[in-house]
């Protein structure tokens, strides 16, 4: 890779030696790329330009251009940001380009800029994670089958199941907190990418979600996930 432009998002940085940051992008290009910038970084949330020259995990980025006004997100919106981009550092694969979580990002970022203003934030916040989620997941190659058991039967509406991150849903004889309704799950299967999620599709899609990404990320919790935990009870 030389002088090689590319378009992005700053998602983490750190600060390297005396005037360098090591940074985390999520780009159009490589999806998430790492490097040393040599300079300032940028503001998160806001699309940059810059070149990318190396051959190993860290480049050398030059030339950076912000393209935008800056973005500054207060309150779930703030929370829901650190989360995104908190995601994409942990879970991405390095140089992988990821086009369809990229273009989610972009849509959700104009989204949370408007939150406030929505006649339903707190509704629209879960839809809006819940895509972003949606996509992201597909694009690992970890999109749940709503279709199918871990036993390669079909999903009964009448059965109980449980959720297992790692094989898909287990039938259980028995119900309890942990099981889901086999006609909660079949609600997914007429879903349309790029629709918006029913309030049932939300009820159950908040809760598969959160335990795959949980296991994706293995024994380090989400710094996000607690601080909004922590502002939401001080606020309670």
């Amino acid at each position: 890779m030389r002088n090689e432009v590319l378009h992005g998002y700053l998602i983490h940085h750190r600060r390297y030696r005396e005037k360098s940051h090591i940074v985390h992008l999520f780009t159009e290009e490589y999806g998430r790329i790492d490097g040393i910038l040599r300079q300032i970084p940028p503001p998160q949330y806001q699309p940059i330009t810059l070149q990318a020259t190396g051959k190993g995990e860290l480049k050398n980025f030059t030339k950076l251009e912000i393209m935008n006004y800056p973005v500054f997100f207060h309150g779930d919106a703030f929370f829901a940001g650190f989360y995104l981009n908190e995601v994409l550092l942990r879970l991405c694969p390095l140089e992988e380009a990821m086009p369809q979580t990229f273009q989610q990002y972009q849509i959700i970022l104009q989204q949370l800029q408007l939150l406030n203003q929505h006649q339903q934030p707190a509704i629209f916040l879960k839809q809006i994670l819940r895509q972003f989620e949606h996509v992201l997941l597909q694009e690992l190659g970890y999109a749940i089958d709503f279709e199918i058991d871990c036993n390669q039967n079909q999903i009964n509406p009448l059965a109980s199941y449980q959720f297992q991150p790692t094989e898909g849903f287990l039938p259980v004889s028995q119900q309890s907190h942990l099981t889901v309704s086999g006609q909660l799950i079949c609600c997914m299967q007429n879903y349309q990418a790029g629709q918006e999620f029913s309030t049932e599709q939300l009820q159950l899609l908040g809760k598969l979600y959160r335990q795959m990404i949980t296991s994706l990320l293995g024994d380090r919790p989400l710094k996000s996930r607690q601080l909004w935990i922590q502002n939401t009870q001080s606020h309670s």
